[in-house]
């Protein structure tokens, strides 16, 4: 099992919920589709504020990102301001780091009072137990990935990006992601069973055992039990429908948002 990132107990009053989601590529395909998933987003967000006691982004905000030193992409003010609105009014925001969206310094922790997560949190809420991750990397097989996930997540590697200027390094950026979109062609679209499915075969094969389960990176809606008091959640993705997972106390539960 790979080491945890974070550890954390949380108590949750009555009537507060927990609550996850991810992988909305804000960004993607083009302007016109992102603000309108931004906007879905964020009504999203203001609806579940009332209630939050805390808020996990599963990783895949956005479809690339990259915080040069004094220079973050442009746009999604909308989506970082309501962000910046829940961590002020109080609510615990977490941010995994997704495949996209790797490159994060300070500006989320500093700016917005969010925590990013850079793999695996623990997350222990009365007798529940969650195991958290974006998603991306675990399991067997995906060699090749696993080195470029590695290479691009060193020091060095980003210090090398850098070098571009921004317009230049979001058009690399964005051509690689599309083309890896496309090279996975339908893999996406449907659950290829338990025997086929990393994400679920890594959770089986833990020594330790959680309650929950929970990724993004996958795409597809996911809810299929590990063991006989264990489940794997998969939170989807918002380029195919609006779903999350919330926890109210005694169990998770995975929806989809209906404005």
């Amino acid at each position: 099992m790979p080491p945890s990132d974070l550890n954390i107990v949380l108590d949750l009053p009555t009537g507060k919920r927990i609550y996850f989601a991810g992988d909305f590529h804000l960004g993607f395909p083009n302007r016109e589709a992102s603000r309108k998933r931004e906007d879905l987003l964020v009504s999203w967000l203001s609806t579940i504020q009332k209630d939050a006691k805390a808020v996990f982004l599963m990783g895949d905000q956005f479809d690339f990102w990259f915080e040069y030193n004094h220079v973050v992409p442009a746009g999604y003010v909308r989506f970082l301001g309501q962000i910046a609105e829940m961590t002020d009014a109080g609510i615990q925001v977490f941010m995994f780091r997704g495949n996209h969206d790797m490159w994060t310094r300070g500006y989320w922790a500093d700016e917005l009072g969010v925590t990013v997560i850079s793999d695996t949190c623990i997350l222990q809420c009365g007798a529940k137990r969650f195991y958290l991750h974006h998603g991306d990397g675990l399991g067997k097989g995906e060699k090749a990935y696993k080195i470029l996930r590695k290479l691009f997540r060193a020091s060095w590697s980003a210090w090398l990006f850098e070098r571009f200027h921004p317009n230049f390094g979001f058009f690399i950026a964005t051509s690689w992601s599309r083309k890896s979109r496309k090279a996975q062609g339908n893999r996406f679209n449907r659950y290829m069973g338990n025997d086929k499915e990393l994400l679920y075969q890594f959770a089986s094969n833990m020594k330790t055992e959680y309650d929950y389960y929970i990724f993004g990176h996958r795409h597809l809606e996911i809810d299929v039990n590990v063991h006989e008091h264990s489940r794997y959640i998969n939170t989807g993705t918002w380029l195919k429908a609006p779903t999350y997972a919330v926890f109210d106390g005694k169990d998770v539960q995975l929806t989809e948002y209906l404005k």
